[in-house]
């Protein structure tokens, strides 16, 4: 019985061995294995562009293509399109004494502008101190003659006012336009161009200004001006004329300091009507274009005859001319809104306050209640709440493209 036992109990021990084995053979290994990195694809951002703003801008709405019309400034995003309006009328704008004095520390609330009669509201107001660049204009035309060394003096104590950033170009005119020297700061090489500006023939004064405005200014960046040395009578000019450069004045941002010289007694009669040894001649444009004609109307004129656009020793015109001429200048000086300067004042203080005029002014924009059709001249006043205050501005301008404003950018 014992034995019995000591048997069974073996086998059980033997059993529960071979059950121990069997489990650790059976159990799963578990490994640890990396995670595989799958590569995503870089995502690049998709480029989108800001609205491009051209110059002020009033508004910015989205606008369905089919309905868009000839908007400023167009940026195309996918299928919309985004019109950018830039209406804004801006110029600068100078108040002074009754002593020509220039007044300071004005605000936005001084100011009221009108367009057409009707009150604008202001939007933009700037006290703005910047340099600027002049065109000295020199008329060099044989009335001019008599006055050539007072208008090289003028000339050069204009220049001696400007600030060393100022820069000043120097251009003559006599029946042609004549540039002595490009915009420069440098006061010698601009004493010498103008010393170089030497009297010739003919008068092509409308193109001289035609010349400046649609050649010269149109390139040059800032605030910028002209000063006019002449007696404002044109002789000689064939691809302009006294309406076509006046409505220039209008449409560009600078303003016209006419300083006008009367060479009426010298080119008829001299000084004191007792003569002169400078030549009286100014070639004319006005013939009939026929030259036997032209002959015949000499001859028994009892005149000399021009030909060929010769020399015709036929005065420096009459005073209905000069006059003309008076009135020209003046509606440059007034439509641009600078001012015109008789000669035979003092030059010192006129060029005194010019520089300061232009270099201390108050700049205002508004955007107009009626844009208006391109082409349209609308008409613009502006009043300042001061007593003796005197305002100097532009008084009108021509609707055009949305990116031409007006003087003082």
């Amino acid at each position: 019985m014992k034995r019995f036992a000591f048997i069974l109990m073996c086998l059980c021990f033997l059993s529960l061995a071979v059950s121990a084995q069997s489990g650790k053979t059976t159990r799963p290994r578990v490994v640890a294995t990396p995670t595989p990195q799958v590569d995503s694809p870089v995502s690049q951002p998709t480029a989108t562009r800001p609205p491009v703003l051209k110059g002020d801008t009033k508004t910015a709405t989205q606008t369905n293509p089919a309905t868009a019309t000839a908007p400023d400034a167009v940026v195309e995003e996918d299928d919309e399109i985004i019109r950018v309006e830039t209406n804004l009328v801006s110029f600068p704008v100078s108040v002074l004494d009754r002593d020509g004095r220039f007044i300071s520390g004005l605000q936005k609330g001084d100011f009221q502008i009108f367009e057409n009669g009707v009150e604008q509201k202001i939007e933009n107001f700037a006290t703005v101190q910047q340099p600027f660049t002049v065109i000295l204009l020199i008329d060099v035309s044989p009335s001019t003659a008599f006055q050539i060394n007072e208008i090289h003096e003028a000339a050069i104590a204009f220049v001696d006012q400007l600030r060393n950033e100022d820069k000043v170009m120097v251009i003559a005119f006599d029946e042609r336009v004549k540039v002595l020297s490009p915009a420069t700061s440098n006061r010698m090489t601009l004493r010498n161009a103008i010393r170089q500006a030497e009297f010739g023939d003919g008068t092509s004064l409308y193109e001289a200004v035609d010349y400046v405005i649609n050649r010269e200014l149109r390139k040059i960046e800032g605030r910028k001006a002209v000063v006019l040395f002449t007696d404002g009578v044109d002789t000689t000019s064939r691809r302009a004329n006294y309406q076509s450069t006046v409505r220039a004045t209008e449409e560009v941002d600078a303003l016209f300091y006419p300083i006008r010289y009367d060479t009426f007694n010298e080119m008829n009669g001299g000084y004191g009507g007792g003569g002169t040894n400078y030549p009286r001649q100014r070639r004319r444009s006005s013939g009939s274009g026929n030259i036997l004609e032209d002959i015949l109307g000499g001859i028994l004129g009892g005149g000399s005859v021009q030909i060929g656009g010769g020399p015709s020793p036929s005065g420096g015109g009459s005073r209905s001319e000069y006059e003309t001429g008076k009135r020209y200048l003046e509606e440059l000086a007034r439509n641009s809104g600078g001012r015109k300067f008789e000669a035979n004042n003092d030059l010192s203080a006129a060029f005194s306050g010019i520089a300061e005029e232009l270099r201390r002014q108050y700049s205002l924009g508004y955007y107009p209640e009626t844009v208006g059709q391109k082409g349209e001249r609308k008409q613009i006043r502006v009043r300042v709440k001061r007593p003796n205050a005197v305002v100097r501005a532009k008084t009108s301008y021509i609707v055009g493209d949305s990116d031409k404003k007006l003087a003082g950018k």
